[in-house]
């Protein structure tokens, strides 16, 4: 907001009347105006001198309007927006005669013209202005036809012959490169980028490893002797460690603490450490950490049971069923309160806990979570516990057939909602159950379900249910029988059938293709279901004129269409069809450069990662500040050229530290 006032002042000291602020939409966007002024796939025939008054005429038109952006003055969230302003003395002759003394009013823009720099656009598109501060001073810009230019623009750096391309090539990063920090951060998302390469970068950034997947890479850096490498490939959403390197990544950390933690994440994700790394973990002083892993050899148990640390002997109480009797005993009589308790909560998960120990216990509401409950003391809760107790007790898997029965019809919903999710209902009983459910809350896979996936018969069975949340909790499963897979793609709850194109291999055609039509992945499941195995890969090009832009995008993946297709898409009115084209290797390079100035940020950020953008756009794209970053991740750049821009990087980021 703040940035938004000092801009409308600075406009208004300007002689400009702010009329609204104009999200780019279908216009050409300040963007590409700022990498135009700068002289980055610019056209030829821009006026590089002082701006004479009929230019100004030129740009506001009639109606004294137009269109502008300042250096430093973003608005609009990750992309900047249009101002449409007017020129204030317009408004001041709304009713006087047009005569030059209005027009010589318009000539002047002092508050633009030597500021902090400006691009401006005629409310039709054709006419843009801009002024930019470089080494030597303001960079004026100024073009008429804007349309017509960029397009031949286009056509002329597409021409770029083969010559032409390794001059440019043999010239990069040059003397005093501009970006190199830029290049720093972004290089290593170059799938072009060799494993050396990526190896180098570990001593320069570390960004790149929370996507890396290659083998040798991510050996390098658990090797690497600098403690926040090793720790980067383990510190992301979704590790790509190989079950070896997540043990080579624990036994190389010299600092217990860190060593505990590593291996906490290691199990997390399914990692079986190796007996020898349990020995060690509690022998050191992260002891009490090293307890809590899952997969702890039971024959530790015993010295668990008896460790002098009380937090220790408590940890061992959530191994309950692996410790023999006569160690079940000496933590029942603990002489430690919290290790009793621990002991009690879990004695009672199979034996009823009488209503003197549940009153006696610290926080009876733990008893509640998961304990069996004597007959008098659970009739007791469900009659006269409030709604927190009772909603606890409904997912107690210990609670009774009969403490079910009356939850499932408590007054509250909420309560008889949690009922109806448990395992322990037949799918008669779960129907039976009066409860709301919001088709659009978020749905996690229940546990109880997923621990079935295996079990065809309890797969068909809870297929079923009634509950949405049990069906979409199957479909998560990677395979399922094909009976289950056919009524799950016809599921009314389209929920059920996007976790089924999420998630199992299963899925038929058909329903990917209907999926497809209102999804195109999220963040946990990118691009699918397109990424889908069984999507289909002929037969799209019939999309090729769909009403929707989704499906025209599926026209490229048949293997009938061809570079004209490409080309046609990438002048598709919708921007993720033109996003599309502008993925694709057969892009002719002149519509890779006209995409460069496409309304829509993510195209053109799809454009400057095209391989088939010319090699004297890339090179001028690296060396500007807003493009760098996506520049450097081009896979046209050659290796010798990455190992370049990789020593400049190198050079800059040691001298900044």
């Amino acid at each position: 907001m703040q940035r938004r006032e000092e801009l409308h002042e600075l406009l208004l000291r300007a002689g400009l009347t702010v009329v609204e602020e104009v999200y780019p939409g279908s216009l050409f966007p300040p963007e590409a105006g700022w990498r135009i002024a700068r002289g980055i796939a610019a056209p030829d025939g821009a006026v590089r001198e002082a701006l004479d008054p009929n230019w100004w005429r030129r740009l506001a038109g009639t109606d004294g309007e137009f269109l502008v952006a300042v250096l430093g003055h973003r608005i609009g969230g990750n992309d900047s927006w249009w101002t449409r302003v007017r020129f204030a003395d317009a408004d001041a002759d709304a009713d006087a005669d047009a005569d030059a003394d209005a027009d010589a009013g318009k000539a002047d823009v002092p508050g633009l013209t030597g500021g902090p720099g400006f691009v401006a656009l005629s409310l039709d598109g054709q006419v843009l202005l801009a002024e930019v501060p470089g080494a030597g001073g303001h960079r004026v810009t100024a073009l008429d036809r804007l349309p017509e230019r960029l397009a031949e623009a286009a056509e002329a750096a597409g021409a770029e012959t083969e010559t032409e391309r390794a001059e440019v090539w043999a010239a990069v990063p040059g003397g005093r490169p501009s970006w190199p920090l830029h290049w720093a951060e972004a290089i290593g998302f170059n799938p072009a980028a060799p494993d050396e390469l990526l190896i180098r970068l570990l001593d320069v950034e570390l960004g790149f490893l929370h996507g890396c997947d290659r083998p040798a890479v991510l050996d390098a850096a658990v090797a690497h002797p600098d403690p926040r490498v090793r720790a980067s490939p383990a510190d992301t959403f979704r590790p790509k460690l190989t079950h070896d390197q997540w043990i080579r990544l624990v036994r190389a950390e010299p600092s217990q603490s860190r060593r505990a933690l590593l291996a906490e994440h290691a199990c997390a994700w399914g990692v079986e450490l190796p007996g020898d790394l349990y020995d060690d973990l509690l022998a050191g002083p992260s002891r009490r950490q090293a307890a809590e892993l899952p997969g702890l050899p039971a024959h530790h148990l015993a010295g668990l049971a008896a460790d002098a640390d009380p937090q220790v002997r408590a940890t061992a109480c959530a191994r309950w069923e692996d410790l023999a009797a006569p160690l079940r005993a000496l933590l029942l009589a603990d002489t430690d309160d919290a290790v009793r308790t621990a002991a009690l909560l879990a004695h009672h998960t199979a034996v009823p806990m009488p209503h003197e120990v549940f009153a006696a216990l610290p926080q009876p509401g733990r008893a509640l979570e998961r304990c069996r409950l004597a007959p008098d003391l659970e009739a007791e809760l469900l009659r006269d516990g409030d709604e927190e107790a009772r909603r606890t007790l409904a997912a107690n898997p210990a609670l009774s057939a009969h403490g079910v029965a009356v939850l499932a019809e408590d007054p509250d919903d909420d309560i008889r909602s949690v009922v109806a999710l448990r395992p322990d209902l037949d799918e008669e009983q779960r129907a039976a159950v009066r409860h709301d459910f919001d088709p659009t809350s978020m749905s996690r896979t229940l546990p109880w379900v997923e621990d079935r996936h295996g079990d065809a018969d309890a797969m068909r069975r809870l297929a079923a249910s009634s509950h949405p949340l049990v069906r979409r909790s199957v479909a998560r499963a990677r395979r399922l029988p094909p009976d289950v897979v056919e009524r799950l793609a016809r599921d009314e709850d389209r929920t059920v059938r996007l976790f089924l194109a999420e998630s199992c291999d299963d899925a038929p055609a058909e329903m990917l293709l209907e999926v497809w039509r209102w999804w195109d992945g999220s963040f946990s499941h990118p691009d699918r279901p397109r990424s889908h195995p069984n999507f289909p890969r002929t037969g799209l090009l019939r999309h090729a004129a769909d009403p929707s832009g989704r499906m025209r995008r599926l026209a490229l993946d048949d293997p009938e269409s061809t570079p004209a297709d490409v080309a046609r898409l990438a002048r598709d009115p919708e921007a993720e069809v033109r996003c599309r084209a502008a993925e694709d290797p057969r892009l002719p390079p002149a519509d890779a450069v006209w995409l460069l100035n496409d309304p829509a940020a993510h195209v053109r950020g799809t454009a400057m990662r095209s391989s088939r953008l010319p090699a004297r756009v890339i090179a001028g794209l690296l060396h500007d500040r807003d493009t760098a970053c996506a520049a450097v991740t081009n896979p046209a750049i050659p290796v010798p050229v990455l190992h370049r821009i990789l020593a400049a990087a190198e050079t800059a980021v040691a001298a900044r530290r």
